[in-house]
């Protein structure tokens, strides 16, 4: 009897973890829209615009991808700009990495928090799939700031914690101190367009 138990308890305890790793997000159609939404790192500061992660991860993925990455943008400003593109290209999917500028303004965490969770309930009341990348805190070997992951559990969405913070650390991979090169863009497309792979938007 003690046996069947644990081995019900085994079972259950695998199926949790399953669970935990299932992907979530649905695969794109050929047709879908990505929105890479940004500021000066989705726009690609620091090389030239096909050098951008979104121009790489259009290369990566044969999708059609949007680069709506504007310099220096806070996420109020974004929060007011993204309904207006999401009805212009009617994207599939969003990728969301913004919050650089109000951390190296030392604005409020709660209210960054805020307009990022608006975003994210924007884009998910027009159907359209959200992907979440962290952004360091103000210091060189900090990871991303705790509300990004507070973000993606309450959504559960498709978000990388390290990708940034990581590429952050290494300075053969940065055009200045917080832009990348044209070799750190290509590693940040490519490590998005893994986490979109492992997490069912392609085959």
């Amino acid at each position: 009897m003690a046996l069947k138990i644990k081995t019900i308890l085994a079972l259950c305890f695998t199926l949790i973890l399953v669970g935990c790793d299932s992907p979530k997000l649905n695969p794109l159609s050929p047709g879908d829209v990505i929105l890479a939404f940004g500021d000066s790192l989705t726009a690609g500061v620091g090389t030239q615009k096909e050098s951008s992660y979104p121009s790489v991860l259009a290369r990566l993925s044969g999708a059609t991808v949007i680069n709506a990455g504007v310099s220096g943008e806070t996420t109020t400003v974004g929060l007011s700009r993204l309904p207006g593109l999401i009805d212009e290209h009617q994207p599939g999917l969003l990728i969301l990495l913004e919050g650089g500028n109000d951390i190296l303004r030392n604005q409020n965490y709660h209210s960054i928090e805020q307009n990022l969770d608006q975003m994210i309930r924007i884009a998910r009341s027009r159907g359209v799939q959200v992907v979440l990348i962290g952004v360091p805190e103000k210091s060189l070997f900090s990871d991303s700031a705790p509300f990004y992951s507070e973000l993606a559990e309450k959504y559960d969405l498709a978000y990388h914690p390290d990708l940034v913070a990581d590429l952050m650390r290494s300075p053969s991979k940065k055009s200045d101190p917080i832009h990348f090169n044209t070799e750190g863009y290509a590693l940040m497309a490519e490590g998005i367009y893994d986490l979109l792979v492992d997490n069912g938007a392609f085959d």
